[in-house]
């Protein structure tokens, strides 16, 4: 097969992904107009428009704005459904999916509202389309470390739901440090540990994420290229990299797709990975990803079977079906 027919069969397991950064202008619209909510746009058309962005901050203003209409457990219900019907498309057959109950509760609505329309679709879908799911609950880092405390406090009655706590929103001036505390309180508490890191901000924050939040993954990570020690120990102790390919270039992380570093990290033995982040806003869903990289950067097929693979490997699913989905990525061609 050729390489865009191989990139369609692979599975592929999604471990950055936004469900607030999945709202389709067309869902965002519907949704405002059946819970009568007043949004500066006067159709579909205008929603689309907004959503070019220049930076990472014109991003979250139009982020947060999609986010308000969201009100009850229906609306949650919907917005992550659409999204694993994406899945479905793009063969993604297992997807750890963050979501931002901050955004959520501040507004009035109930962590409760969040959680159990998030968790029927997450149902829902392994039951009709056979896709597996988790949910990783990010504390908005630009916020205080009391509002983490709180919102950690709020999730403990639902950790049977929840693998794991994260770290997003604004990088820059906001390091990992800042939440030391609430990460080794929610370590206690036994949920795994992710946080964004070396994106915007600098490779310094990914060392923080490593040595005090203690986390099992980097979400994003490209800047420790910056940093050969990091780069050393990312490799040593196969720490995995959440990359968004399409996200880094919509923010200007790099310019141009060819000089994208993450075929030179694979290359180098680093554990990186290939997901969306928020593909409503950044132009594509996990195999528009895979296309992007493997034309701008000329991917072999063993690069691309190796980056369905990691994503496997770095997921936190069982040993068993791990090795169930490897074995199906080797018997491609």
């Amino acid at each position: 097969m050729n390489r865009n027919e191989l990139i369609r069969a692979l599975p592929k397991a999604e471990l950055h992904v936004h469900i607030e950064g999945t709202f389709e202008p067309e869902l965002m619209f519907a949704i405002a107009q059946r819970n009568q909510i007043e949004i500066p746009y006067k159709s579909v058309e205008e929603v689309k428009q907004a959503y070019n962005f220049h930076n990472l901050q014109s991003f979250l203003d139009i982020y947060y704005a999609g986010a308000a209409v969201l009100i009850y457990e229906q609306d949650f219900y919907d917005l992550a459904w659409a999204y694993f019907e994406k899945c479905a498309e793009d063969n993604v057959v297992h997807t750890e999916m963050f979501f931002d109950p901050q955004t959520h509760t501040d507004r009035g609505v109930a962590f409760a509202t969040v959680i159990n329309g998030l968790q029927r679709a997450c149902d829902d879908a392994r039951e009709k389309l056979n896709i597996s799911s988790h949910l990783i609950m990010c504390f908005l880092r630009h916020l205080t470390e009391e509002a983490a405390f709180e919102t950690l406090a709020q999730a403990l009655p639902y950790k049977d739901q929840i693998i794991g706590v994260g770290l997003d929103s604004s990088e820059v001036g906001h390091p990992p440090e800042k939440f030391e505390r609430v990460f080794a309180k929610a370590r206690e508490a036994g949920f795994l540990i992710v946080a964004h890191a070396g994106e915007e901000g600098p490779a310094e924050y990914v060392w923080q994420a490593l040595d005090l939040l203690k986390v099992n993954r980097i979400d994003h990570g490209v800047r420790s290229e910056e940093d050969s020690k990091l780069l050393e120990r990312l490799i040593a102790e196969k720490m995995p990299l959440t990359v968004c390919p399409l996200s880094n270039l919509k923010l200007c992380v790099v310019d141009d797709m060819v000089q994208h570093n993450i075929q030179r990290l694979l290359q180098q033995g680093v554990h990186v990975t290939v997901n969306s982040d928020d593909p409503s806003y950044f132009g594509g869903y996990m195999n528009d990803n895979f296309f992007a990289i493997a034309e701008a950067l000329d991917l072999s097929h063993a690069e691309l079977k190796q980056l369905a693979q990691n994503s496997f490997e770095a997921s936190f699913i069982s040993d068993t079906e791990k090795q169930k989905w490897t074995e199906q990525i080797a018997a491609l061609n």
